[in-house]
């Protein structure tokens, strides 16, 4: 099957899901990107820039795309002779929190209707969680009810009908990455996330700071993407740490980067936005313990019964827990074995037969175009 991949923002954790599944995959995927930056004029504009580089659309039996695009308007200009449509939410801009610029700000509706009506016009969707899900039906359940009268009946329903949860990929290696840490290290604490406010940095740094005036002893690897513009608490905290830091900064190279998750003791996120977290799932299989809060989607793809001992509830639970975990390494050992495993469903070796199932399913009905299915 020909299957056509469209990543409007190829970088972080769109890449990584763009490229792996182009790799893993058994049919013959093409893919067509466009750079990570102006992510609105991405959800704008993309679908007029991937129309300009396909030459005949009618070729391929399957569009896969992702959400920082409008595949009504894809769709429209594609023609009656485009293939079925599958829609992958990575995130989506109704349940997005806003940035602290953006809260000065009227909010951007139109972002959030464009995820609306490109969901109504996929053939098939497919949300990274349940949590993602639920969040998306929530926000545009909220979104209609604030338009004008008439306002559209049955738009989220129809959406819901043709969604389903399919977790992302991972990349983890054949064989496991061993790094022997040097006998005078201390735990290591390992942060990948991108340089993002809802990542919520200040608060990780906040919990360093507590720690460290405790007396309680710890290193520090600060990872993830940054773009141009970050929060400037990491600046000052490049400074603050300065004597824990061993790896300040994006680490391009995968071997590198694997080998310093293979070295941390624990991972930890502070973020108020997180639909499924592939850093996280990437560092506990290297053997982090993690730290995360009971929010978003981390209940989920986390084991329940190891929910007390690696979920959080405030911000003080946090540092009793980071202390404990720091001041006794080994006490983890035998949750993160049990962790290392649990993720390995995660891999994409695992998941894209799945992936691959699902788009040989559309495919074989040949779904009606969106406005046809509308009507009935």
């Amino acid at each position: 099957m020909k299957v056509l991949f469209l990543e409007p923002f190829f970088g972080g954790s769109h890449q990584d899901f763009a490229t792996g599944f182009t790799a893993h995959s058994r049919h013959d995927v093409t893919l067509k990107t466009l750079p990570a930056s102006s992510w609105k004029w991405r959800m704008r504009g993309a679908a007029l820039a991937f129309l300009q580089k396909i030459k005949d659309i009618a070729s391929y039996d399957l569009v896969f795309a992702t959400d920082m695009m409008n595949v009504a308007d894809f769709l429209a200009l594609a023609g009656p002779s485009r293939p079925p449509l599958v829609l992958y939410f990575h995130e989506n801009q109704l349940s997005y929190p806003l940035s602290p610029r953006e809260k000065k700000t009227a909010p951007d509706v139109d972002l959030g209707l464009i995820n609306i009506t490109s969901a109504l016009a996929a053939d098939q969707v497919l949300f990274n969680s349940a949590f993602h899900l639920h969040a998306f039906e929530k926000e545009a359940r909220k979104l209609i009810k604030q338009m004008p009268v008439p306002r559209p009946s049955g738009m989220v329903d129809r959406i819901l009908q043709k969604s389903r949860v399919m977790y992302p990929g991972c990349r983890f290696p054949a064989e496991p990455v061993s790094v022997m840490p040097e006998p005078s290290d201390s735990p290591l604490i390992i942060w990948n996330h991108r340089w993002e406010y809802d990542k919520k940095p200040e608060v990780f740094f906040r919990v360093l700071g507590r720690l460290r005036d405790k007396g309680v002893p710890f290193s520090l690897a600060v990872m993830g993407e940054r773009y141009d513009m970050y929060p400037a608490v990491f600046d000052r905290a490049k400074q603050t740490f300065a004597d824990q830091i061993k790896v300040f900064g994006y680490v391009s190279g995968r071997a590198a980067y694997q080998a310093w998750l293979a070295r941390g003791s624990v991972v930890v996120s502070t973020a108020i936005q997180e639909n499924f977290g592939i850093s996280v799932v990437e560092a506990v299989r290297f053997g982090c313990f993690p730290l995360l809060p009971r929010r978003l989607s981390y209940p989920e793809i986390m084991p329940e019964k190891f929910h007390p001992d690696i979920l959080y509830r405030s911000e003080t639970q946090l540092v009793e827990k980071l202390a404990y975990h720091l001041l006794h390494p080994r006490a983890g050992q035998p949750l993160q074995k049990a962790l290392k495993d649990h993720v390995q469903q995660f891999s994409w070796e695992i998941l894209v037969a799945q992936y691959d199932s699902i788009l040989e399913n559309l495919q074989k009905k040949r779904i009606t175009p969106w406005a046809a299915a509308c009507k009935s």
